[in-house]
């Protein structure tokens, strides 16, 4: 039976890049993703300067920026009816000092196809596992839902927060909590810009991405109240979010249905790995949408893991004594992260969604960074840089 070196379980921006790394060091890899293609509508389209630093680490920066995408170097915020800037990324020391908003499926398309350069890398599509093969206590490998094994000498759960090893319960988890769930929709624009926009109001709270022609709009909401608001169908919807943001062309929205739900989640692994099997990205810690950080961290993860696991793994060594290494350095980046996040939906955004009286005036911290501009440059360079950010160190093997 056919055995490799690494089976990656998720072929989200994590898997995929953690198979490419694993494969360029020489491994057997194989990326089971569970769906046809990877066209999902309003999965995070956020790649930030620390994911664009690796792909220029790996030269890969300038054929990434030649497809199509939108740049975004600063945020704003509507609060009290004046507009607020924020934030400012377009002074980090960083090849790309932006975030680029490009749709997933084209970051994953590009992706596979630098992958496809090695020998050892393979990714299969409509491929869902089902279980995980467990012998003399380690894991060795999965079980697709057809019944079919595949054996590896190392499995990595890459398959985001409803990974199966936490429907598996193969490793603890602790639970954050979140108070919002998301409302995700998109209407067109007339103009291109290159900003990320907030309208906060007492009770409506609105992000909007601009896309170029459209918006991508992020409507948050208590948590558990989706049924109760769509009840009585689309108009009252509408008639929240014009309120919000008056400017916004609504004619797109035409029905319930032109809605995505998001159920947001804050948790995460006490223990990222046991033998034979390693968690990174969403199926180690899910993040909250604040920031769009996620993607982001996945991908630090994957990187990690590489230059940890990578070499030992081609050199034919067993790699169960080094796992924890990728969990000891990702714990710390993880954490602080999803410290700032609890304490943003704690303190602020859970405040705002409960009733209260109108806000007549900003906080104090967003009419500091409104004043001071290097000021806004922090909050700009800890979305788009975060904390202990990963650089490539893993070997590339020389393909003859």
């Amino acid at each position: 039976m056919d055995v490799r070196d690494l089976i990656v379980v998720g072929g989200g921006p994590a898997g995929v890049m953690a198979g490419l790394l694993f494969a360029r060091a020489g491994c057997r890899v194989t990326v089971l993703e569970k769906h046809a293609d990877f066209f999902r509508d309003f999965r995070g389209d956020t790649v930030h300067p620390s994911t664009m630093e690796i792909l220029d680490q790996l030269g890969w920066l300038d054929d990434f920026l030649a497809r199509p995408h939108n740049r975004i170097d600063h945020a704003e915020l509507r609060v009290a009816g004046r507009e607020w800037t924020i934030g400012d990324l377009s002074h980090l020391a960083t090849p790309a000092p932006f975030i680029a908003m490009m749709p997933q499926w084209d970051f994953l398309d590009f992706l596979r196809d630098k992958a496809a350069a090695f020998p050892g890398f393979d990714l299969e599509m409509a491929e869902p596992v089902s279980d995980f093969i467990e012998e003399d206590g380690r894991v060795a490998g999965v079980r697709l839902a057809d019944g079919t094994e595949r054996r590896a000498r190392l499995v990595i759960a890459a398959d985001g927060r409803a990974s199966l090893v936490r429907q598996r319960a193969m490793l603890p988890l602790e639970t954050l909590g979140a108070p919002m769930d998301v409302f995700w929709f998109r209407v067109g624009k007339a103009t291109p810009g290159s900003a990320l926009r907030g309208s906060v109001e007492r009770g409506r709270l609105l992000v909007m991405i601009d896309r170029g022609d459209y918006w991508q709009c992020a409507f948050l909401i208590p948590k558990g109240k989706a049924a109760e608001l769509t009840g009585g169908g689309i108009e009252p919807i509408r008639a929240a979010f014009a309120a919000a943001a008056p400017e916004l062309d609504l004619s797109d929205l035409h029905s319930i249905d032109d809605l995505k739900l998001l159920s947001v989640s804050l948790d995460r692994l006490t223990c990222w790995h046991r033998p034979g099997l390693l968690a990174i990205g969403d199926a180690a810690h899910a993040m909250s949408p604040i920031g769009g950080v996620g993607i982001n961290l996945a991908i630090q993860d994957a990187v990690a893991a590489a230059n940890a696991l990578a070499g030992p793994l081609a050199a034919g060594v067993e790699v169960d004594t080094l796992l924890h290494k990728v969990e000891e350095r990702r714990r710390l980046p993880t954490r602080l992260v999803q410290s700032a996040q609890k304490n943003a939906q704690d303190r602020i955004i859970g405040r705002l969604l409960e009733p209260g009286p109108p806000l007549d005036r900003a906080p104090w911290l967003i009419r500091l960074l409104d004043k001071a501009p290097f000021l806004r440059r922090i909050p700009g360079r800890l979305i788009g840089l975060g904390i202990r950010r990963e650089k490539v160190e893993s070997p590339r093997a020389i393909v003859g």
